[in-house]
């Protein structure tokens, strides 16, 4: 007979302890021969309490597993406890621990050392407790799987499941059945696992109008560090909204439906690539994309507009897609003073702009840049201004020098056809239209061209008496990279114009069919309230503290951002499911990479 250690026990009749020897016999003695195999991990236990409340504090839900289920056992999985009417609960594991099973210390010299001469841990002799937080309740109405808020408590002894059915798991999360495939989920970065095939449990946002309106006019925010896959991750969500398959209403009731269609700042060059074949993409992994519904391959209707910047030149051979010159004409200053606006003006000096732009737009029929300056440069009127008290001299000089800029001079009125004279070709349903400016080297003039043909899209979707019905009847995506660059929260007067209009073009999208798809790796520099507009954050590793906290997810998630792998991300969209781990697609849909 083999000595299992000593362990104390507890005599209730004298409140003292004695120490004892157990035997393998006495272990033979309470060794449970059921019928057939065990079900589940464990059974709920009730030596802490079993409570379900409103508040968290005051819910108390633990299981106990049992020992051949502890290695396979991880923080976040999703169990399912049964009522006996056949409802069930939907959780996920919080916290793991081994609790102490018999009244004795194990940090003593006698255990410690019998630890470290023994060839493994005997885990009889102690338990394994998993703290679980409630979900919802999953019933059926009509042979329909539902779910609702939890409201009662579970029976004790019950036995705990692993969630392994994709019904019960996308019912329990709130994950749709259909729309814009994002990734699959997972758990510590490891893909949950069904017994169906595909194997996998794909996340997927709302995008008709029958389950609520489609979360990309609700906005979606992609963030994440350098390397951690984000232009990666976009392209491949963008690559959904190009689908053939995908069309939207023109307008609220309408029974006119069109292709969406996307116009991408692109400040790395990247996403004109999404032109071509991915060379990487075998012929297995494309037969799985089809399988899932998931929409791959190059997209032909891909064109690069090339902003013509006097000094710079545009050279690409990493990318198939029709390049298409254009420039920005001054007229479009008329309706956004602020695009000349040059450094930061105050409010004083913004309004002498404002009226300055006025009273030359009011001249002659023809309005340029260098025509501007030249009106500027009367001094007839900057004598007039300043007697009359309209502007004075100093005002008007400071407004002077802030006008007369090389990144002004090198954007405006260059030798290509003006952006309002190609939108036909800008937008297009099921287009992509890319708009590069690595080969800008000027940051002023980069700004310049980005925040005008934005504009532009958006002053034509919000008004009530567009110049350009294509922009108004198309539904349209803007996607901005390096958003942070763009949107920032300042305190100057045309940033407050600046961020009024995006603020709200972000309002007006969901009843205008425009969606906001911002990318950056630094979130926290991104205007409040744009910011908070956003529906949809798919957040990668992010390495920032500030950063982290800036994206408002919760704080089981949050704590793994910093530590998540290349293509690993959280998904916090409250309209369209629970807060959950993904992992993306291993290959990018499209080219991608310069050496691809």
């Amino acid at each position: 007979m083999t000595d299992l250690g000593d362990f104390n026990e507890f005599d209730p009749d004298d409140g003292d302890v004695e120490a004892t020897t157990a035997t393998e016999s006495d272990f033979e003695a309470v060794t449970v021969d059921g019928v057939g195999a065990d079900r589940g991990i464990g059974t709920l236990a009730v030596s802490a309490g079993l409570s379900i409340g409103e508040d968290r504090d005051e819910t108390c839900l633990r299981a106990y597993v049992t020992a051949k289920n502890r290695s396979d056992v991880r923080i976040g999985k999703y169990l399912l406890i049964s009522y006996p009417d056949g409802e069930s609960l939907f959780c996920r594991i919080t916290t793991l621990e081994y609790a102490q099973e018999y009244y004795t210390d194990d940090a003593t010299e006698i255990h410690a050392r019998r630890a470290m001469r023994s060839s493994g841990i005997d885990e009889h002799d102690y338990k394994f407790m998993a703290s679980l937080e409630p979900i919802a309740v999953l019933y059926e109405d009509d042979g329909e799987l539902k779910r609702r808020m939890t409201d009662r408590v579970p029976k004790p002894e019950t036995v705990v499941r692993e969630a392994t059915d994709q019904t019960e798991i996308k019912t329990g999360l709130k994950i749709p059945e259909e729309g814009v495939f994002l990734g699959h989920l997972s758990v510590g970065g490891e893909k949950v696992r069904t017994g169906a095939q595909p194997p996998t449990i794909d996340y997927r946002v709302k995008d008709n109008y029958e389950s609520g309106d489609p979360l990309v006019f609700r906005h979606t925010l992609i963030a994440g560090g350098t390397g951690s896959g984000k232009t990666h991750s976009a392209k491949n969500v963008l690559r959904q909204y190009l689908s053939e398959a995908r069309t939207y209403p023109v307008e609220a009731g309408s029974a006119q439906e069109r292709r969406m269609a996307v116009v991408q700042f692109d400040p790395q060059d990247e996403y004109a690539q999404m032109h071509d074949d991915n060379p990487e993409m075998t012929t297995e992994f494309a037969r799985r994309c089809e399988r899932e519904n998931i929409a791959h391959g190059g997209h032909e209707d891909t064109i690069a507009f090339i902003p013509k910047v006097e000094g710079s030149s545009y050279a690409a051979d990493h990318h198939r897609a029709e390049q298409v010159e254009f420039t920005i004409p001054f007229s479009l200053v008329r309706n956004n003073r602020w695009l000349v606006a040059g450094g930061s003006l105050n409010d004083n000096q913004y309004n002498a702009l404002d009226f300055l732009l006025d009273r030359y737009f009011r001249t002659g029929s023809t309005h340029t840049y260098r025509g501007f300056l030249s009106f500027l440069d009367d001094p007839a009127l900057r004598e007039e201004l300043d007697e009359s008290g309209r502007v004075h001299e100093a005002t008007f000089d400071a407004v002077h020098r802030r006008v007369r800029s090389s990144a002004f001079n090198s954007v405006f009125d260059q030798d290509a056809e003006p952006i309002t004279e190609q939108i036909h070709r800008l937008v297009r349903p099921g287009g992509l239209t890319v708009i590069p400016t690595y080969h800008v080297t000027n940051s002023r003039a980069t700004e310049v061209i980005v925040l005008a043909v934005a504009s532009l899209l958006i002053d034509q979707k919000l008004s009530n008496d567009p110049m350009f019905d294509r922009i108004k009847e198309t539904p349209l995506v803007v996607g901005m990279d390096e958003a942070h660059n763009f949107l920032a929260d300042a305190e100057s007067a045309q940033a407050r114009k600046v961020i009024g209009k995006f603020t709200e073009a972000a309002k007006q999208g969901r009843k205008e069919r425009l969606g906001l798809f911002l990318i950056t790796q630094d979130p926290q520099d991104i205007a409040e309230p744009v910011f908070k507009q956003v529906n949809t954050k798919i957040v990668l590793n992010l390495g920032d503290v500030d950063a982290i906290k800036s994206v408002n997810i919760p704080a089981n998630l949050e704590k793994k951002v910093p530590y998540m792998e290349k293509g690993q991300m959280v998904i916090y969209s409250p309209d369209n499911s629970e807060p959950v781990e993904l992992i993306g697609l291993s290959k990018c849909l499209t080219r991608h990479g310069r050496g691809a």
